[in-house]
């Protein structure tokens, strides 16, 4: 019996109709034949003609571009940034949407995600439906913040430094990265070459003038002597074992939230926007209301932002235990936290340490998990534990969505949810919910 060969359609155009947002930066079309388009540079309500980059016949949905827009929305703006469009970067999916509309496009998403996998109204999760902008990104039409603290550059064949396209290997290469913070825009990446290079990350930390660049060498090729235009310390990628390992200067960055310095090392995670970190801790705790004495979880706990806002509030008499699974950043967190006698940091993953730990009952839990969630095991453990309140830190509502369906499996409801614009132009989305146990009628 011979297979039929399937026919591929990537650059096939059809005119359509732009229908709503979806969840990762496109919209949903349909052909007059019925298939289904995701559509990216596009917005609800246009009319465009579509380019396929994605898709087979027998394909669920098709991928696309808008390459011709026919009618445009009264949202739409020429994009600030060159690099900006189909078959160009993909590291932007919004530069051609009014800042507000940006944010208005997130909302919908979350509201969408929490009806379809939650059952939850923006009511029912104490949601005013808005997404807030950070502190100094509120910019007329046509200006982009400069928000991206760590920004991953690919190098091409011939060294020179760019960004990803859209789910693909090439290299777009840039002069000028918008979106990126000023100190790692002057460190001067994109204008010299990286001969045996397969990618340069370059850390601006916040709060400190602290630079770093971590580099991959591709197999077999030697290190270059770094020369950028301010002092940098250097990192690489080793080959055998994955590891980063210090060439020179200092092995770690120093970050500054909540009036604390935390250090962070071999590239660890921190919140890429520099008013990220403070604008989440400050949701978490007035979420929380910390009391004198209470103990609390901090889960995924990275380098210790939470725990140590948590411990700051809880006092002498109260007690932290920090889980994460990132053996690097246990160290840091036990140094940032090394003044709280109080605070305990366990390594490795919640699912597996948490159970260990023999903790019945605590009066408080913060976790933010990676961006697959904390799933329905984790989830009904916390909620036997019996916190006063939980406070969940989402970088993905989808996952958040089907998180907060399993904490009302176990009883446990959404008080109020807040949603931050942290990533601007990107479709990415940072959401904090606060919950509680709902109160059994008497």
């Amino acid at each position: 019996m011979q297979n039929t060969p399937v026919s591929s359609l990537i650059g096939e155009e059809y005119e359509v109709e732009v229908g709503p947002v979806a969840h990762g930066g496109h919209c949903i079309a349909r052909t007059e034949e019925g298939r289904v388009l995701f559509v990216r540079h596009a917005l609800p309500g246009e009319r465009v003609r579509a380019r396929v980059t994605e898709g087979e016949e027998t394909s669920r949905f098709l991928r696309a571009d808008a390459v011709e827009i026919l009618q445009p929305s009264k949202d739409r703006i020429e994009a600030p940034c060159p690099f900006s469009g189909p078959g160009k970067c993909g590291g932007c999916d919004w530069q051609h949407a009014k800042p507000g509309a940006q944010r208005r496009l997130k909302g919908e998403v979350i509201a969408e995600q929490l009806k379809r996998l939650a059952g939850l109204t923006p009511e029912e999760a104490g949601w005013d439906g808005t997404v807030v902008p950070a502190e100094g990104d509120k910019l007329p039409a046509g200006e982009v913040p400069q928000w991206r603290t760590r920004v991953q550059y690919a190098v091409d064949a011939e060294g020179h430094a760019g960004l990803r396209k859209h789910r693909s290997h090439e290299v777009e290469v840039v002069d000028h990265c918008m979106i990126a913070a000023e100190g790692v825009s002057e460190l001067g990446i994109e204008k010299r070459t990286w001969e045996g290079m397969a990618s340069i990350e370059a850390i601006a930390a916040t709060g400190s003038q602290d630079r770093q660049v971590i580099l991959t060498p591709r197999p077999g090729a030697r290190l270059p002597i770094v020369e950028l235009d301010k002092p940098v310390s250097v990192m690489r990628v080793g080959e055998k074992d994955g590891g980063v390992h210090r060439v020179h200067g200092r092995p770690f960055v120093r970050e500054r939230a909540d009036d604390r310095t935390y250090r962070v090392g071999n590239g660890g995670f921190w919140q890429v926007h520099p008013k990220a970190a403070d604008t989440l801790v400050r949701a978490v705790m007035q979420g929380l209301l910390p009391r004198k004495g209470e103990t609390a979880l901090d889960l995924y706990c990275g380098v210790g932002l939470f725990a140590g806002a948590l411990a700051d509030r809880l006092g002498d008499n109260g007690a932290v235990l920090g889980i994460e699974s990132g053996k690097r950043a246990v160290e840091d967190a036990r140094h940032n936290l090394a003044d709280f006698p109080r605070v305990r940091i366990e390594q490795g993953k919640v699912e597996s340490v948490l159970p260990r730990t023999g903790i019945t009952d605590v009066d408080l839990i913060v976790l933010d998990p990676p961006r697959a969630g904390a799933g329905k095991q984790t989830v009904h453990h916390l909620t036997a534990l019996g916190a006063r309140r939980i406070a969940y830190v989402a970088c993905d509502p989808a996952a958040l969505a089907r998180d907060l369906g399993y904490f009302r499996e176990s009883g446990y409801r959404v008080r109020t949810l807040r949603a931050f614009d942290l990533f601007p132009m990107t479709h990415h989305v940072e959401c904090v919910a606060i919950l509680e146990p709902v109160k059994k009628d008497s």
